[in-house]
């Protein structure tokens, strides 16, 4: 949980809703906690990850488990290896013979002796914790030594009466090391015992119809619990905080997004003669999604307002014919377009497609990348800003401030995840009144797009174009790799184009995986000069030689980093390795296995893992070879990683959850989504009363310093 805000300062941007005295208590360092020196804090910070944690991060480690402390019944007996909580009269303090002997304290129980056995232990601490003939409460798991019954290092030792100032409950949290459960608890019941309430931003109907107590008794709840339910994800205070931070990142999406979405847009209504020309020379017809989204696009298009519409799209599915089209709409406008892609491969993947796709229009796209320099550049730059060039395709090279666009009308922005949100803004800019169309071939999970998108529109591309045929997925041990070798050797014997996918770059001394360049070295010793080789490290000019090559078929067999994971087309490319593949994300290995199956032939994925495997890696591998489906894949994704991970805080520009857990909370969502939207229709600057207790509800999750962050979809 605590290592998805450790970079707090990337988002300490000026905040959108200023912090208040309501929130200084919280937000105090936990320095100001009594026993907290600089030692706890150090602690404390390796534990929540944050350098700096203050009392709200020490409060929002919440804990995992429920310990029962209550006394056992008199006279019940002891079961070894079963955690007990019983009282005890100290008889006797025994001194080891030995050091390397345990210390024994000897005690009195109803029904005979327990000896309380304790190594390295320092006998006056020992001593003054349970004095001779005192009355103590113990609680640990009793075991059998000999003829005795004996306790080794019980976990509490207290008296009675302290044990009934509380629940007979407690908490269990997550640890580092060096931080004790005695230790941590104490200092959360530090934090806790002055802990102040703040003002209610929930409707009393919402509270009274869920049963919700208030956010700070929610807390107390929670590390105080009187039942051992109380702590569940599904009960009342757990729910409330959850729905807490929902509305809270509803409510920073839409004060952020609202500026962008109500910008006057402009009408853009075409015949759709150039459309028409595009499609009737293609050699297929469109899929009913990419209809269905086209028309989507069309009626967002036609409205003065502008457009912010989210296209996901299963590997394959046609974003990028669906991305032309609604572009041409522009063109045939007399205005312009451009397609921004995160790596130069895939911008240059995109100018090959739209070559083809724009020959029979006349129309050739401009690039600009980082590549484009000197005159080349200068030419670009002079053609967009005249609007002689009509639609631009590039990378970051497009967003920086010495290019300007004389009418830019559509946006086009591709695997949007891959940019930071203030790059996607910068390239919006360009054209002030221009609809955006963000595109990702990797599916979110529905939860995670209302989460993420709430207020933006939504298309998906389910299935693919006619003629795409299944690819046959195997999974196989590494320590194979003989056989997988000799069925490479006849694949290119048969004509066949392989891509080879390794994890690593170079070989590393502290991880033992497959590196492209030594693996590279291994298979053209094999296989000779058909060994091509594409790496992030290697010049544009030397990636874009060897994808050319591999797309001729100079090169038959490419050994590749996921360099290649987003937008290479080879439709002659049929079979694809990929060496390790324990070690990548869900997500990664659908995108990487999309790079086959992209012609007419039958073709084949090959997932080599290493052995040991662990339950995570095997249910990855076996969602990959039992479905192709990217939807699903990503709804397994969540289940298996969490939000946090599938997200991440790059893609979303926002902190990542720490109190909502979408597996359990996703039916919190679209209430959260409904009321964010309700307050902000009629407070759009939260400046009524209960806006100002809304203001705080920001500033606790983070969610102002977010908004300064976030900017557009």
């Amino acid at each position: 949980m605590a290592k998805h805000v450790a970079n707090r300062a990337e988002i300490a941007t000026p905040p959108v809703v200023g912090a208040t005295d309501s929130l200084a208590w919280w937000l105090a360092s936990v320095r100001d906690l009594q026993g907290v020196g600089p030692a706890a804090t150090a602690m404390l910070g390796r534990l929540l990850g944050i350098s700096e944690p203050r009392r709200l991060d020490l409060l929002w480690h919440l804990p995992h488990g429920v310990i029962d402390r209550h006394l056992r019944p008199p006279n019940a007996p002891l079961v070894e290896g079963e955690r007990i909580t019983l009282e005890v009269q100290v008889e006797t303090h025994r001194r080891p013979p030995r050091r390397r002997q345990p210390y024994k304290v000897r005690c009195q129980i109803d029904g005979g002796r327990l000896y309380l056995v304790f190594f390295q232990a320092r006998e006056p601490y020992l001593r003054g914790l349970l004095p001779i003939g005192a009355e103590r409460v113990v609680s640990g798991t009793p075991t059998r030594f000999g003829t005795e019954w004996q306790m080794v290092h019980p976990e509490l030792i207290t008296t009675r009466e302290a044990l009934a100032a509380t629940s007979g409950l407690q908490s269990v949290y997550p640890l580092t090391q060096g931080l004790a459960q005695a230790r941590l608890a104490r200092l959360v019941d530090a934090a806790l015992d002055d802990l102040p309430n703040l003002p209610e931003w929930l409707t009393a109907n919402l509270l009274r119809e869920r049963d919700w107590p208030s956010f700070s008794d929610a807390l107390r709840r929670l590390h105080r619990p009187t039942d051992a339910g109380d702590i569940d994800l599904e009960k009342p205070a757990r729910q409330r905080l959850a729905y807490d931070e929902l509305l809270a990142n509803q409510l920073a999406l839409g004060l952020i997004r609202a500026p962008v979405a109500e910008m006057a847009g402009r009408a853009l209504r075409v015949r759709g003669r150039l459309r028409q020309a595009v499609l009737a020379a293609l050699p297929f017809e469109l899929t009913k999604a990419q209809e269905q989204t086209l028309a989507e696009i069309d009626a967002d298009l036609a409205k003065p307002e502008r457009m912010l519409r989210l296209l996901q799209g299963d590997v394959g599915s046609g974003k990028t014919l669906v991305a032309v089209l609604t572009m041409l709409s522009a063109i045939e406008a007399g205005r312009q377009a451009a397609i921004m892609a995160p790596t130069e491969v895939l911008a240059r993947q995109h100018l090959q497609t739209l070559t083809k796709l724009l020959a029979p229009l006349g129309l050739t796209p401009g690039l600009l990348t980082g590549r484009e320099r000197g005159a080349q550049r200068r030419s670009v730059r002079s053609a967009l800003a005249s609007g002689e060039l009509q639609i631009a395709i590039g990378t970051h090279a497009l967003f920086q401030a010495d290019v300007a666009f004389a009418d830019l009308a559509v946006v086009v922005i591709d695997e949007q995840h891959r940019f930071g949100v203030h790059q996607r803004l910068e390239l919006t800019a360009k054209g002030p009144q221009a609809d955006v169309l963000v595109m990702t071939a990797t599916p979110i999970p529905r939860t995670l797009v209302l989460s993420l998108y709430g207020d933006m529109a939504v298309s998906e591309l389910r299935g693919k174009p006619p003629g795409r045929q299944p690819i046959r997925t195997r999974v196989m041990r590494l320590a194979r790799l003989d056989g997988i070798l000799a069925a490479v050797r006849r694949a290119l014997d048969a004509g066949e184009r392989l891509y080879w996918i390794c994890p690593l770059v170079a070989p590393s001394e502290t991880l033992d995986l497959a590196a492209a360049e030594e693996r590279h070295a291994t298979l053209q010793a094999e296989f000779g000069a058909a060994v091509g080789l594409v790496h992030g490290r290697m010049s544009a000019a030397d990636k874009d030689h060897a994808m050319a090559a591999f797309a001729r078929g100079d090169i038959r067999l490419l050994v590749a980093t996921t360099v290649i994971e987003v937008g290479v087309d080879v439709p002659e490319a049929g079979v694809i390795v990929i060496e390790h593949a324990e070690r990548f994300g869900l997500a990664q290995l659908h995108q990487l296995r999309g790079r086959v199956g992209r012609g007419e032939r039958a073709s084949s994925c090959l997932l080599l893992y290493g052995e040991p495997l662990g339950a995570n890696a095997r249910a990855r591998l076996a969602t990959m070879r039992t479905t192709d489906d990217g939807f699903q894949i990503a709804e397994e994704d969540l289940r298996l990683r969490g939000p946090g991970e599938v997200l991440g805080t790059r893609q979303s520009g926002l902190p990542a959850l720490r109190l909502a857990d979408l597996a359990v909370h996703a039916a919190l969502l679209a209430p959260a989504c409904t009321e964010a939207r309700r307050i902000l229709a009629h407070d759009p600057e939260l400046e009524s009363p209960r806006g100002q207790t809304l203001r705080l509800l920001l500033r606790l999750f983070e969610r102002d310093a977010a908004a300064g962050y976030l900017r557009s979809g």
